[in-house]
Protein backbone atom coordinates (compact mmCIF):
# COMPACT_ATOMS: atom_id res chain seq x y z
CA UNK A 1 0.00 0.00 0.00
CA UNK A 2 1.10 3.65 -1.11
CA UNK A 3 1.71 6.09 1.88
CA UNK A 4 1.81 8.85 -0.28
CA UNK A 5 5.21 9.58 1.01
CA UNK A 6 6.72 12.65 -0.84
CA UNK A 7 10.29 10.81 -2.23
CA UNK A 8 13.15 13.18 -3.38
CA UNK A 9 14.30 11.59 -6.57
CA UNK A 10 16.98 13.04 -8.87
CA UNK A 11 13.83 14.91 -10.90
CA UNK A 12 13.30 16.97 -8.10
CA UNK A 13 16.02 18.11 -7.27
CA UNK A 14 17.43 19.10 -10.96
CA UNK A 15 14.46 21.49 -10.57
CA UNK A 16 15.42 22.97 -6.98
CA UNK A 17 18.73 23.34 -8.69
CA UNK A 18 17.14 24.96 -11.46
CA UNK A 19 14.77 27.44 -9.67
CA UNK A 20 17.68 28.39 -7.80
CA UNK A 21 19.67 29.57 -10.36
CA UNK A 22 17.28 31.01 -12.40
CA UNK A 23 16.28 33.20 -9.53
CA UNK A 24 20.02 34.25 -9.42
CA UNK A 25 20.00 34.71 -12.96
CA UNK A 26 16.91 37.34 -12.79
CA UNK A 27 18.34 39.21 -9.71
CA UNK A 28 21.75 40.10 -11.38
CA UNK A 29 19.84 41.10 -14.76
CA UNK A 30 18.04 43.90 -12.67
CA UNK A 31 20.89 44.72 -11.14
CA UNK A 32 22.84 45.27 -14.03
CA UNK A 33 19.69 46.50 -15.97
CA UNK A 34 19.31 49.60 -13.22
CA UNK A 35 23.21 50.20 -13.19
CA UNK A 36 22.86 50.54 -16.98
CA UNK A 37 19.83 53.29 -16.18
CA UNK A 38 22.01 55.17 -14.10
CA UNK A 39 24.38 55.19 -16.77
CA UNK A 40 22.72 56.40 -19.55
CA UNK A 41 20.96 59.03 -17.57
CA UNK A 42 24.22 60.48 -16.53
CA UNK A 43 25.53 59.88 -20.32
CA UNK A 44 22.57 62.08 -21.22
CA UNK A 45 22.97 64.56 -19.30
CA UNK A 46 26.78 65.44 -20.17
CA UNK A 47 25.63 65.26 -23.77
CA UNK A 48 22.63 67.95 -22.72
CA UNK A 49 25.31 70.08 -21.22
CA UNK A 50 27.53 69.39 -24.43
CA UNK A 51 25.30 71.04 -26.76
CA UNK A 52 24.13 73.68 -24.82
CA UNK A 53 27.32 74.86 -24.72
CA UNK A 54 27.71 74.27 -28.41
CA UNK A 55 24.84 76.11 -29.14
CA UNK A 56 25.98 79.36 -26.52
CA UNK A 57 29.47 79.24 -28.51
CA UNK A 58 28.00 79.26 -32.08
CA UNK A 59 25.27 82.07 -30.99
CA UNK A 60 28.40 84.21 -29.25
CA UNK A 61 30.74 83.57 -32.71
CA UNK A 62 27.51 84.50 -34.75
CA UNK A 63 26.97 87.72 -32.97
CA UNK A 64 30.55 88.58 -32.37
CA UNK A 65 31.96 91.88 -34.02
CA UNK A 66 34.99 91.94 -36.13
CA UNK A 67 38.62 90.56 -34.69
CA UNK A 68 39.47 88.04 -32.44
CA UNK A 69 37.73 86.09 -30.05
CA UNK A 70 38.98 84.63 -27.05
CA UNK A 71 36.48 83.58 -24.27
CA UNK A 72 35.70 80.91 -21.83
CA UNK A 73 31.93 79.62 -21.71
CA UNK A 74 31.56 77.45 -18.09
CA UNK A 75 28.28 75.61 -18.09
CA UNK A 76 27.48 72.75 -15.10
CA UNK A 77 31.24 71.95 -14.83
CA UNK A 78 32.14 71.89 -17.72
CA UNK A 79 34.03 74.85 -20.03
CA UNK A 80 34.27 75.75 -23.44
CA UNK A 81 37.18 77.66 -24.57
CA UNK A 82 37.16 79.46 -27.69
CA UNK A 83 40.12 81.13 -29.95
CA UNK A 84 38.70 82.60 -33.20
CA UNK A 85 39.50 85.49 -35.93
CA UNK A 86 36.09 86.80 -37.25
CA UNK A 87 36.42 88.85 -40.63
CA UNK A 88 32.87 90.23 -42.28
CA UNK A 89 31.27 86.84 -43.17
CA UNK A 90 34.28 84.67 -42.36
CA UNK A 91 35.39 83.10 -38.73
CA UNK A 92 38.60 80.89 -38.45
CA UNK A 93 38.25 78.84 -35.39
CA UNK A 94 41.87 78.15 -33.87
CA UNK A 95 40.43 76.72 -30.77
CA UNK A 96 37.21 74.89 -30.02
CA UNK A 97 37.69 72.57 -26.84
CA UNK A 98 34.78 71.36 -24.21
CA UNK A 99 36.25 70.11 -21.11
CA UNK A 100 35.50 68.97 -17.64
CA UNK A 101 36.42 71.32 -14.98
CA UNK A 102 38.05 69.07 -11.85
CA UNK A 103 40.19 69.55 -9.22
CA UNK A 104 42.93 67.13 -9.14
CA UNK A 105 43.12 65.30 -5.15
CA UNK A 106 46.54 65.64 -3.81
CA UNK A 107 45.50 65.07 -0.58
CA UNK A 108 47.12 61.51 0.10
CA UNK A 109 45.69 60.68 3.84
CA UNK A 110 47.06 59.29 6.36
CA UNK A 111 50.25 57.83 4.04
CA UNK A 112 53.69 57.76 4.69
CA UNK A 113 55.27 60.31 2.41
CA UNK A 114 59.02 58.85 3.44
CA UNK A 115 61.73 60.64 5.00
Amino acid sequence: MNTGRLRLNMLSILLTIIVICMSVLSLLSIATSRADMRLSERYAQTVKIRYLLEEEGRKLLSDAGDGDIDTVIEKDGYKLTIRALKTGEDVSVSLWSIQKIWDEDTDIGDLWQGG
